[in-house]
């Protein structure tokens, strides 16, 4: 298994409420290993398979949530 590692910073993620719908929806895309929520920094990072998935998988997950993805990245 050949793991990414990505960060995403999210658009009007301001309670712990938000961070745990973030990363619920992370979590629920095929593929993802391990993710944080970093609300002050309104950042999640996460691990995914990308053999099972894409960056834009999980920014699919987060749009259908109400989050809006601001920036992306994987981290080389």
């Amino acid at each position: 298994m050949v793991l990414e590692e990505a960060v995403v910073v999210v658009k009007s993620m301001q309670h712990q409420d938000d961070a745990d719908k973030v990363l619920n929806a992370l979590q629920d895309v095929w593929g993802i290993g391990r993710a944080e929520v970093d609300l002050k920094r309104n950042q999640a990072t996460f691990t995914y398979d990308n053999r099972m998935a894409s960056l834009q998988d999980f920014e699919r997950a987060l749009l259908d949530t109400g989050y809006e993805v601001i920036t992306s990245s994987i981290e080389q």
